[in-house]
């Protein structure tokens, strides 16, 4: 199915430009015929100026205009996906109402938690797992910079499993699909075999399964990977003949790319396991038997990645946890 096949079931794909490398490429943001006519928006793009010009040119190149926006839905909270929704609203002229899962409200609304709130809790944690002083100063001052290219929505509503969203040529059934984050909503849309995954499947890079603590810094409540695979499996069951990304070009054979990705964190897996192998490690040290020459920027999404994998061996009864004098070590279970 083409780009072309897609305009004809009203499906428009803009390409945001994105300043991260992680990314796997510019951000998409999906124009769907809506149901009156309008539109239906599933993300906004990031809100800096580049993107906003970006989302911009692609509205006008596809002949729409954001006064006909309706109704925009979020994927996901992370900044490269709701950050210029408010822009999209603003422009709009009228009050655009936001979507997103309950799970992750909380990271675009006004009224949610901030990361500067949270430093202390996430650096604490960073420490039990062995992260030295040096490392989270570094890793402090890039922590939460992103945010500055998104802004806050004043009111969102929420978005669940099964909902379905009728637009104008299209039944698209939400999926919530956790594991990138706890609230990761995806579209399915079952006639035409269409699935809208976000980061949730990505064709060129594995997303990020990022440490998040609960709101009171309390840890294990959410275990990304662990969530992640479960969702992997489920999406695999779905008869899909397109994927239409989060980042980067639709592409088919879904079942391929969850295969390799599954493949790929059994080898870090297998990584961990012949590091434990050798003597009980903190996280830190797990982390750098797995990116020996992160960069700073890095750090926290290498511990994450690594942690993440630990807690599916964790999860496994493969590899145990016990804290020594304030710090967590890790070892392969008897």
């Amino acid at each position: 199915m083409t780009e072309a096949d897609l305009a004809a079931l009203g499906v428009v794909r803009i390409p945001i430009p994105v300043p991260f490398p992680q990314a796997g490429g510019p951000v998409n943001v999906y124009l769907v015929d809506d149901a009156d006519g309008g539109l239906l928006l599933f993300d906004a793009g990031l809100g800096s100026p580049e993107a906003e010009a970006a989302l911009a040119d692609g509205f006008a190149r596809a002949g729409r205009r954001f006064d006909e926006v309706r109704r925009i839905v979020l994927s996901h909270g992370h900044v490269d996906h709701y950050g210029a929704a408010r822009t999209v609203q603003e422009r709009s002229g009228r009050a655009v109402p936001v979507f997103v899962h309950p799970a992750d409200a909380s990271k675009v609304a006004e009224s949610g938690w901030r990361w500067k709130e949270r430093l202390p809790q996430y650096a604490a944690y960073l420490a039990r797992l062995g992260v030295p002083a040096e490392a989270l100063a570094e890793m402090s001052g890039g922590l939460g910079s992103g945010f500055s290219l998104a802004r806050r929505l004043a009111e969102v509503h929420p978005i669940t499993e099964g909902e379905v969203l009728r637009t104008r040529r299209l039944a698209l059934h939400a999926l919530h699909l956790p594991g990138h984050t706890p609230g990761m909503i995806c579209l399915w849309e079952p006639h035409h075999r269409l699935l809208f995954s976000a980061d949730h499947l990505l064709e060129k890079v594995s997303p990020n399964p990022i440490i998040e603590l609960g709101p009171a810094g309390e840890e294990g409540v959410w275990r990304p990977l662990v969530a992640y695979l479960s969702s992997l499996a489920r999406a695999r069951e779905l008869d899909a003949a397109l994927v239409l990304p989060g980042h980067g070009a639709p592409f088919a054979d879904h079942r391929k790319v969850i295969d390799g990705l599954i493949g790929f964190y059994e080898k870090r897996q297998g990584k961990i396991r012949a590091a434990l192998g050798e003597a009980p490690r903190t996280g830190w040290e797990v982390t750098r038997a797995l990116f020996p020459s992160v960069r700073p920027n890095d750090l926290f999404l290498a511990i994450s990645e690594s942690m993440a994998n630990v807690e599916v061996l964790e999860s496994r009864g493969e590899v145990e946890r016990a804290l020594e004098g304030g710090t967590y070590r890790f070892r392969l279970a008897a």
